[in-house]
């Protein structure tokens, strides 16, 4: 049973057909903030039309870029070449990856602008981007708590910064860029492990020179100050999280064959799908190709007996936000799914980790928790349960697919947030024969 206020997944037939994943989260978030910080006009297509990028779309315009949208997924940027201090508060909603980077990009202009989120968004640290920030002369004035929103950003006279990361995060990494663009000298960021590489990639497309130079088993990024960004096409394509839950459902539920086409395959992003082969998955990667520049192909999962793996921590930047889709599917599997080195996932929208644990056990799945990751043992998954998502799209959608191979359904509560990152979610899995709602 349903309501406005949860949804729910019950067993039943195997899922089939082909669908199209929604376009990547974070090229959108990039998209629209580079766009706005060049000159001239950025096209953009296959644009993820969620709560998080729409948020990122008004902060765009706040700052003072022409923002259209010309149909589905289908916008354009006309960018000033520079932000201007907004009129109102930027409110990102609850848009982490939004807020981080539009604050590191902020910083590099002669602005003030506040930025404030809804309750969750002002829960989550912002002193792991702001401290650098404040390295290169940002200031920030917290209203409350230091280091959480609502923060008063006030920017300009930035000087460069060489930066070390001690956890591999793609938003701290990107912040720190996007300020170095304009800031005086050349800011790098040395990252011991790799973490996604889209802003390194996006910034070349906008005409910025980026130098990437390996060391070991990660690289040292630089960018020098004072590069104008020009307007350019952007093609998103698919996201690999989002398609991570019906390619989920496929592995799980008997007889299921589910395509999803047009799926990114950065190295940077497939840690997932590398795992799961590992557990015997019978996933197959057809018709590779070039959009946008980035490797994108169609993904084919069909129902697979499982085994549980120890999963790589050095793995854990190219899955951190997939962790959770990966729990759910090793409640199916044989023996036991190892997830070590994923304390970042603490910090995420929710406490991930404490929250697929509880979410887990109420479904009659045996886990073990740690600080800095959880066990999962696999078997016959009872479900029965009201599971609570703490408004995390990820946990909910985690969740609604487990329910689809669990004997008895599942049903998640505050499911409205799947927006942020999936909206058509329910009618997608529903239309590949999943009965969700």
């Amino acid at each position: 049973m349903s309501s406005a206020s949860n949804l729910t997944s019950k067993p039943g037939s195997a899922l089939t057909g082909t669908v199209r994943a929604p376009g990547d989260k974070s090229m959108s978030h990039r998209s629209m903030i580079l766009g706005a910080m060049a000159s001239g006009v950025t096209e953009v297509e296959g644009l993820l039309e969620g709560d998080d990028v729409l948020a990122t779309a008004r902060a765009a315009e706040a700052f003072g870029a022409t923002i259209e949208r010309l149909g589905d997924g289908k916008w354009r940027i006309t960018g000033q070449g520079g932000f201007q201090s907004p009129a109102s508060v930027i409110d990102c909603g609850n848009a982490g990856t939004g807020v981080r980077l539009l604050m590191g990009a902020a910083a590099g202009y002669p602005i003030t602008a506040t930025f404030d989120g809804d309750a969750s968004l002002r829960s989550r640290p912002m002193g792991r981007v702001t401290d650098h920030l404040g390295r290169m002369g940002a200031t920030f004035d917290w209203s409350g708590k230091a280091g959480l929103l609502p923060a008063t950003l006030t920017g300009g006279s930035l000087t460069a910064i060489d930066h070390v990361q001690t956890v591999a995060s793609a938003q701290v990494k990107s912040a720190i860029l996007l300020a170095g663009l304009n800031a005086e000298g050349v800011t790098s960021v040395t990252e011991p492990e790799k973490s996604r590489d889209h802003t390194e990639r996006m910034l070349r497309a906008f005409g910025a020179v980026v130098e990437v130079e390996e060391d070991g088993e990660g690289w040292i990024i630089r960018l020098k100050g004072g590069q104008p960004l020009t307007g350019t096409a952007v093609s998103v394509p698919g996201d690999p999280s989002s398609a991570a839950f019906p390619l989920a459902a496929g592995l799980i539920v008997p007889g299921s064959s589910v395509t999803v086409e047009g799926v990114m395959l950065n190295p940077l992003r497939t840690g997932l799908f590398d795992t799961w082969i590992e557990m015997g998955a019978d996933l197959t990667i057809a018709n590779r190709r070039i959009s946008g520049g980035e490797e994108i192909g169609d993904i084919t999962a069909r129902h697979s007996a499982l085994k549980g793996v120890v999963v790589p921590e050095a793995r854990a930047a190219s899955m951190i936000d997939e962790y959770p889709i990966l729990a759910a599917t090793a409640a199916f599997a044989e023996g036991v799914t190892v997830m070590r080195g994923v304390g970042e996932m603490r910090v995420k929208e929710s406490d991930r980790i404490k929250l697929m644990v509880d979410g887990l056990r109420a479904c009659g799945v045996a886990v073990e928790e740690e600080p800095e990751g959880f066990l999962v043992t696999g078997g016959p998954v009872p479900g029965a349960a009201t599971v609570h998502t703490a408004h995390d799209h990820r946990i909910a959608m985690s969740h609604l697919v487990l329910g689809l191979a669990a004997a008895a359904p599942v049903t998640v509560d505050e499911p409205d947030m799947i927006a942020t990152s999936f909206p058509g979610f329910v009618d997608l899995m529903n239309g590949l024969g999943g009965d969700v709602g």
